[in-house]
């Protein structure tokens, strides 16, 4: 999937825990899992609005495109 969750990474910079994370966003630890662990189909805009004021960030911060294939990415292969 070329969708990547980078929740682990904002947890990280803000010395938060899973448990705490969930709570706060009003989501439980197993669906903070499925996030991080790339299984989710799809993010409500509200689940990813109340994340983004519990890290106080973007969703850029939270989500990056990764293309399945260097050449969709603009580059030519080898490179």
């Amino acid at each position: 999937m070329p969708i990547v969750v980078r929740i682990d990474v904002e947890l990280a910079r803000r010395k938060m825990g899973v448990a705490e994370f969930a709570e706060q966003v009003g989501i439980t630890p197993a669906n903070v899992a499925v996030l991080k662990n790339g299984r989710a189909k799809a993010v409500r805009l509200s689940t990813l609005d109340a994340m983004c004021r519990v890290l106080e960030c973007q969703p850029g911060d939270l989500l990056e495109w990764v293309p399945d294939d260097p050449a969709e990415s603009g580059g030519e292969a080898g490179e």
